[in-house]
């Protein structure tokens, strides 16, 4: 393999990375060209599909999945293995990386026949509990309520769920990185003046949580599926196994192109196999308020009583 310009290794979403963009939020990785899972390249798409009218949706062509973001830059993931990144001219780095680690990696973690789970996940007495749900739900502010309390945080976008041979769902970390709303940070008592906004959403902060982060596999202890309602008190129900299916669906990152990746069967045969060792509940929660802190505490009762029983 030739390489001709500056490379990075990087070890995230349980994968070993090289890649001809930087990307600081990832932890660093030594390995040798064997060892490579995935290639991140800066390099062109045919001029046939630049010139497409229609390029902003999001195309399937045979074993690449491409798309263009907001007229920032193209975006090509091919069999599960290669990214190619095509920047537009002077556009932010900050705003590729975005997409890089977010959609780019949710999309080449299903060809990979990985689960990706799309929310936050925390070690709680070594298992990852993920809480996932519609934007707006308060995952990453869960998230960060728990990491208040001590605990430490495995990914807070895109959660890797992987089989093991004995089929236990494990979930590898992410990176170690937040991205919060600025009333989050409020509600916490942290200034958001020392964090960087996230482009074009400038109440909205990437935080580096370097010292919470949990940088190994762990089995998938449980999941919370987060909703806001006409409650005044947080309320759980324990899903049942049908409903189950629906949940870690609904929840897949880019659920959208499961279909069209002709991935229906197999996201079926992994879903049933995480449903049937995974307890997943229901947390609504009042629509008014910040209830986090309230919410790490009851959440806790719920896995002491899991355990128990």
């Amino acid at each position: 393999m030739s390489i001709t310009q500056t490379v990075y290794a990087y070890n995230a979403f349980g994968l070993n990375i090289w890649s001809e963009v930087h990307l600081p939020e990832l932890p660093s990785g030594e390995f040798g060209e064997d060892s490579i899972d995935i290639w991140i390249k800066k390099g062109s798409l045919p001029e046939t599909w630049v010139q497409r009218e229609d390029r902003s949706r999001v195309v399937v062509d045979g074993d690449s999945v491409i798309f263009e973001s907001q007229k920032n830059a193209f975006f090509r993931i091919t069999k599960g293995r290669e990214i190619t990144v095509v920047p537009f001219e002077g556009v932010d780095e900050r705003k590729i990386r975005l997409y890089l680690l977010g959609s780019c990696m949710g999309i080449l973690l299903m060809q990979r026949k990985v689960m990706p789970l799309h929310g936050s996940a925390i070690e709680i007495n070594g298992k990852a509990y993920a809480f996932v749900g519609h934007s707006g739900a308060g995952k990453s502010t869960l998230a960060a309520a728990f990491i208040q309390k001590g605990y430490k945080l495995l990914s807070d976008d895109v959660i890797p769920v992987r089989l093991s041979k004995e089929r236990v769902p494990i979930a590898y970390p992410s990176y170690p990185h937040q991205k919060l709303w600025e009333e989050s940070l409020v509600g916490f008592g942290i200034n958001s003046s020392g964090y960087q906004s996230l482009f074009e959403r400038e109440t909205k902060y990437a935080v580096p949580v370097k010292e919470s982060f949990y940088d190994k596999p762990i089995p998938l202890g449980g999941v919370f599926e987060l909703a806001k309602g006409n409650t005044s008190k947080i309320r759980f129900k324990k899903i049942g196994t049908l409903e189950k299916f629906r949940v870690l669906l609904q929840h897949t990152y880019r659920d959208f192109l499961i279909d069209r990746l002709k991935l229906a069967e197999w996201h079926f045969k992994h879903s049933m196999e995480v449903g049937k060792r995974t307890p997943i509940f229901e947390l609504r929660r009042p629509s008014e308020g910040f209830t986090a802190p309230e919410l790490v505490d009851e959440i806790l009762k719920v896995i002491q009583e899991e355990e128990k029983a």
